[in-house]
């Protein structure tokens, strides 16, 4: 039998993948603050989707009056 490689324990970045040993979700300091732009992000446009429901709703309520 061939003798195969031990790999260490290892993570993988949420943002970009790449392994590393170590605590946490993030590779570094820029992926951590990435993964932040985006949930900034998601949040914002999530909020102006229920702004809209929120506009839509009102609007059709007084159409029907």
């Amino acid at each position: 039998m061939a003798e195969t490689e031990k790999i260490p324990q290892h993570r993988h970045c949420v943002v970009c993948g790449k392994a590393f040993v170590g605590e946490g979700q993030f590779c570094s300091e820029n992926c951590r603050t990435t993964s932040g732009d985006e949930v900034k992000g998601k949040l914002r446009k999530l909020a102006l989707v229920w702004v809209a429901i929120v506009v839509v709703t009102v609007v059709l309520v007084l159409m029907v009056r």
